[in-house]
């Protein structure tokens, strides 16, 4: 029996996709659950899985094309089987379309695409700069995952020749964004031209917080084999308090206020080129050792780009820690249809008042951004105020 290799639909009103690569060739073997080929998203850059074994065949896309969802791209067949006929193609076309899972499993990766140059895979950005520099790729070994020629090697093979070179007249340049980066842009400015943000925040004390988390990170450590960090413990807590904040676990739909009764929490993480939002499922209901574990496999996989469907979906809440990058405050764009999203900024020392005396206390700022079509600022008060007295005492909240 023939299986179709379908343009699958991975986001709501989806209409078409790009090809981005193939993995395999028109009459190679194949086996089910292998790369077949790689799709752009909104999010990331997906691979595709093939949905059978068998012989690879019928390619009817090539690379760089945008496709409609649900037409068939190609066919995996058994060794000696023809090719199905126009009118069978037709018919299963539009199951297809209803029914995407039927034929491929796509597996995210949060990293830039990459493309087979010359038998090496590089990324786009490493591509563009060997052309403006003038590296032949084929001479370049790569010191990324698999092998991947990043923009550093280009960078560190180019730099023999430039150190011999004429000085050249200052000019500008352009850097064209990747993938990632593009898509980035654009969902960041459909964010922010269609969604109403406004913003609150608030400075925290904690202390609590961080005696807390030095009381579990030995047992964690030693019975888990994984190190707690505060975004764990954030995620935790922004979870269990959300539960009594249903519309900032929600989405805004043209129907009304969609609200959720489970938190699918995701944590922005920076990789190459842009920022994914991996997603901890069921964030309210997980033990601190079950979020770091989820927030370390994830991490891992964002970085290699080997993120998986289940890793970028549904998630009803996000939070962005950029307190390790030691800075203060900042406010986070809200990922639609997402209505809320929390920014995080570093723990520092701070003179306050106490009993009307200065002292010295550990203060983190958090902002809350809000969609004002589905909280208001009272709603956002009231959640960063429950999120501060959970983090004042926290093991009454997760223990």
């Amino acid at each position: 029996m023939a299986f179709s290799v379908v343009m699958p639909a991975l986001e709501m009103a989806q209409e078409t996709g790009k090809l981005i690569a193939w993995r395999k060739k028109e009459g190679d073997r194949v086996a089910k659950g292998e790369p077949l080929l790689e799709i752009e998203t909104d999010k990331a850059v997906m691979e595709v899985e093939a949905p059978a074994d068998g012989i690879l065949a019928g390619i009817t896309a090539q690379a760089g094309a945008d496709i409609p969802v649900g037409q068939t791209i190609a066919w995996i067949v058994a060794p000696g089987e023809k090719l199905p006929t126009e009118n069978q193609s037709a018919a299963a076309a539009p199951a297809a379309r209803g029914k995407t899972e039927s034929h491929a499993a796509p597996v995210a990766t949060g990293a830039p695409d990459v493309a087979a140059v010359q038998g090496a895979r590089i990324s786009p950005k490493a591509r563009r700069l060997a052309k403006e520099l003038g590296v032949e790729i084929a001479t370049v070994r790569g010191s990324g995952p698999g092998g991947e020629i990043l923009a550093s090697d280009i960078q560190a093979a180019a730099a023999p020749r430039a150190s011999s070179a004429p000085a050249a007249p200052a000019k500008s340049s352009l850097e064209v964004p990747s993938t990632l980066g593009r898509l980035m842009a654009e969902r960041t400015t459909q964010s922010w031209t269609t969604v109403p943000h406004f913003f609150v925040t608030r400075e925290i004390e904690a202390s609590a917080l961080n005696e807390y988390r030095e009381k579990l990170i030995g047992e964690i450590e030693r019975t888990h084999k994984i190190r707690i960090t505060h975004t764990d413990l954030l995620v935790a807590l922004v979870a269990r308090v959300l539960l009594k904040h249903p519309r900032l676990n929600s989405s805004w739909t043209a129907e009304g206020i969609r609200l959720y009764d489970h938190v699918n929490l995701a944590v922005a993480i920076a990789v190459n080129d842009g920022v994914v939002a991996a997603v901890i499922p069921n964030a309210h209901v997980a033990s601190l050792a079950e979020i770091a574990t989820q927030r370390r496999d994830v991490a891992e996989r964002a970085r290699v780009g080997k993120l998986r469907p289940a890793d970028i979906a549904d998630a009803t809440f996000t939070i962005s820690n950029l307190g390790m990058y030691h800075v203060d405050q900042f406010s986070a764009i809200i990922t639609p249809p997402q209505a809320a999203i929390l920014a995080v900024g570093s723990i520092a020392d701070r003179v306050v008042a106490i009993e009307g005396k200065p002292a010295v206390r550990p203060i983190m700022t958090l902002t809350l951004s809000c969609d004002h079509r589905a909280a208001d600022g009272a709603r956002a008060a009231m959640f960063l105020r429950d999120l501060a007295e959970a983090m004042a005492d926290p093991a009454t909240q997760l223990e």
